[in-house]
């Protein structure tokens, strides 16, 4: 990628492309390079520039403060509000600076004082989910490159895996048994980590199949496993114009099961749902589900 694009910064600051526009000729903040054939785009250090006055102006600065200011006095300000700033949306334009720069160190730095803060599920809940559902859209419209995809998947995947092996597994009588998979060709699974924490953490057991599995190999899984639910997520694959084949065919296979789905491929989109699938459209119908099969096992009342 040589460049963005006035929308690409638009989309990743959340600044009107026509407000970027008057913030150039009446601040003259950036300047936008041009190509051979006189296109218009921005670098690197304009993109990191725009995100960081996006948050100062989002926090109460006035551009016209702001154009006064150097880069180092910008980017000192955003550090402050970023350590005393509890603000989901600072600290996700914070994570997309750390990905768009590839910068190991601050993107860790974000996440595990968010962590500390919040715990774990939370920081999953109001930064990570939002923050993925953004890089998606970015990802879409190819603003980012696998790079950055790589980058930031594996960081948040090695705190997931640490996270769920640090639950404890409940006892017997006690516990639902959850088969968790990705479709044939799917191979996102940050959304089926964070749902086997949310399970596990519960005091569930997890059976993880993970990334594309071939339906024949599911099939030979849950007859020998028999657990109480299946649970996958349709991110890529199948697309939308075969997801509801897929949906339909994995309804029919396991016509006993209760099944969740969830992912973009399904979310929001025109399908019939079998009667035996329930759609996720966000994580806190899943913790709402688990926790209200946890009092119903416990045997409490609540008024």
């Amino acid at each position: 990628m040589t460049g963005y694009s006035i929308k690409d910064l638009e989309h990743l600051t959340g600044i009107k492309a026509h407000t970027i526009r008057i913030w150039e000729q009446r601040y003259n903040i950036i300047q936008p390079q041009r190509t051979d054939s006189n296109i218009r785009y921005y670098d690197s250090s304009d993109l990191k520039l725009m995100l960081n006055i996006a948050l100062l102006n989002n926090n109460g600065f006035k551009i016209s403060k702001i154009a006064k200011m150097s880069k180092e006095e910008i980017w000192q300000k955003v550090k402050d509000i970023l350590d005393n700033n509890e603000g989901y949306q600072d600290q996700i334009n914070a994570l997309i600076t750390a990905m768009i720069e590839i910068n190991e160190a601050q993107f860790e730095k974000i996440l595990s004082t968010n962590i500390l803060q919040l715990g774990f599920e939370d920081t999953m809940v109001h930064i990570i989910y939002p923050f993925l559902i953004k890089v998606g859209f970015l990802w879409q419209t190819d603003v980012i490159n696998p790079a950055h995809e790589h980058f930031i998947s594996n960081l948040i995947r090695q705190k997931l895996i640490v996270a769920i092996d640090a639950q404890l597994t409940a006892d017997q009588e006690k516990r639902k048994k959850y088969m968790l998979f990705l479709p044939e060709g799917e191979l996102h699974e940050l959304s089926l980590l964070f749902a086997t924490y949310l399970i596990k953490s519960r005091g569930n057991q997890v059976i993880y199949l993970g990334q594309s599995l071939p339906l024949d190999d599911l099939e030979t899984a849950y007859h020998t496993h028999q657990p109480d639910y299946l649970l996958t997520v349709l991110t890529s694959h199948p697309n939308v114009e075969k997801a509801g084949s897929y949906l339909e065919k994995l309804s029919k296979t396991f016509p006993e099961a209760s099944i969740f789905i969830s992912g973009y491929q399904v979310v929001g989109q025109d399908l019939d749902i079998p009667e035996n699938m329930l759609i996720i459209t966000h994580y806190k119908y899943l913790i709402q589900h688990l926790e209200e099969e946890k009092r119903r096992l416990s045997g409490k009342r609540y008024y």
